[in-house]
């Protein structure tokens, strides 16, 4: 069964990411009041909401780096990707993690990389250079 996410969670400053997710991340808006924001987040519906952010803690161990957890994020095709990074370098977003191929050459291989959007969300996006893979063991 394949079907589409809904993800809402909060976010300190609307205009900051109408900033971040549209301007630097590409999603295109949605809806929207005074308190909350919907994105088309790649195909999926998340939506922004004023309020504190979910705690987070380094405690997720990918490669030689902790990275936030809890986390989310989403999976495109490597060329989006690779497309995806460059927009990230060139608007300075700082990495929690920065681009990287991990399990190169094995089944799974794929490239991640983890940020922060304004607010402190954390996000992960992994790219793959073929869906097949994605639970290649």
């Amino acid at each position: 069964m394949r079907s589409l996410f809904h993800f809402a969670y909060h976010v300190t400053d609307l205009d900051e990411a109408r900033r971040f997710y549209g301007e630097i991340l590409g999603c295109e808006e949605g809806r929207s009041t005074e308190t909350w924001v919907d994105f088309d987040f790649f195909g999926h519906q998340i939506s922004l909401h004023l309020g504190k952010p979910f705690e987070t803690t380094n405690t997720g161990k990918v490669g030689d780096h902790m990275v936030p957890m809890p986390h989310f994020g989403i999976i495109l095709a490597l060329e989006d990707w690779n497309r995806l990074a460059d927009r990230l370098k060139a608007a300075n977003v700082e990495f929690v993690m920065p681009p990287v191929v991990r399990f190169k050459g094995e089944p799974g291989e794929q490239w991640t990389m983890f940020f922060r959007d304004p607010s402190g969300n954390p996000i992960e996006v992994k790219g793959f250079a073929d869906f097949a893979s994605i639970y290649a063991k």
